[in-house]
């Protein structure tokens, strides 16, 4: 359960970065994180009123609360760096978070076998290569790398915080829906922020309506990812469900080549290749 949870969790956040992505290029990054949060907030505000989670508040939340401050920062810095770029060394490093889940669950004592093991280093080596690093070209500016490394922690924390964050199916919504409140809010003051120094808010000073199912998939599909993450990481080692989460990367490479037709390199054919071997060790240890 814990390898198809972890599994599904990278689809969507593959998917949901594809489409952030291509959302991205003719609206503000800022302005697609705030409305496709904003939706999902909306959806999960309607789902926790049906099922009664409010009676699943507790001290938990606070683990929800801190992911939704985490999250932005770590979006933001992630944006930045792959603003300064070059691409193909930010995104590789973006995945190197994967070490806060896996390091915390090492420190409360979970110890994989030795084919999980071999699995996890085989995955993780698969995810960076996945990226497409830039071997040449341009010199990486150190801010990019901090500004990326910075990212890539963060989003490693959040999956630490939202796997404690509940342990019932409606404390997830519940805490899924706390996490996106904190989301929009964190996002919507950085959006304020930006606006006033002279950025823009919306392309073309209008609404892109003809976006909105587009930004609630994003939404959406990000908000899944983060209850299937959690199921993931609470009916098996969190050191497994954290690296199979993390071959979204993976995902989003096959989908622009599926429907933008972009190549992929060697190196990236190669990752993918090493990734679905570190999970099948991963799935069978």
């Amino acid at each position: 359960m814990t390898a198809l949870f972890a599994l599904a969790t990278s689809l969507l956040w593959g998917l949901a970065d594809f489409g952030g992505g291509l959302l991205t290029r003719r609206t503000p990054a800022l302005t697609v994180v705030v409305v496709s949060q904003a939706i999902a907030a909306t959806v999960l505000g309607v789902i926790v009123v049906a099922t009664g989670g409010w009676s699943e508040a507790g001290p938990r939340l606070w683990f929800a609360v801190a992911a939704g401050l985490v999250g932005p920062i770590a979006l933001l810095c992630f944006y930045k760096a792959l603003a300064l770029g070059p691409m193909g060394v930010v995104s590789p490093l973006g995945t190197v978070g994967v070490a806060v889940p896996v390091g915390v669950g090492l420190f409360l004592g979970e110890r994989p076998a030795l084919t999980q093991v071999a699995g996890i280093a085989v995955a993780v080596l698969g995810i960076a290569l996945a990226g497409g690093p830039q071997l040449r070209g341009a010199p990486v500016q150190r801010q990019a790398i901090l500004l990326t490394l910075v990212a890539a922690f963060g989003f490693g924390t959040v999956f630490a915080l939202i796997a404690e964050a509940s342990t019932t199916i409606t404390g997830l919504f519940l805490a899924l829906f706390v996490q996106r409140v904190v989301n929009v809010a964190a996002g919507g003051v950085a959006l304020f922020a930006s606006v006033r120094r002279g950025g823009t808010a919306l392309p073309d000073g209008s609404f892109p309506w003809r976006s909105l199912p587009a930004l609630a998939f994003v939404g959406l599909a990000d908000v899944a990812a983060n209850g299937t993450y959690v199921i993931a990481a609470q009916h098996g080692p969190v050191t497994v469900a954290a690296v199979l989460a993390s071959l979204y990367p993976v995902v989003t490479a096959l989908a622009a080549r599926g429907f933008l037709r972009e190549r992929l390199q060697g190196v990236q054919a190669a990752g993918a290749g090493l990734a679905l071997v570190g999970t099948l060790l991963l799935a069978t240890g």
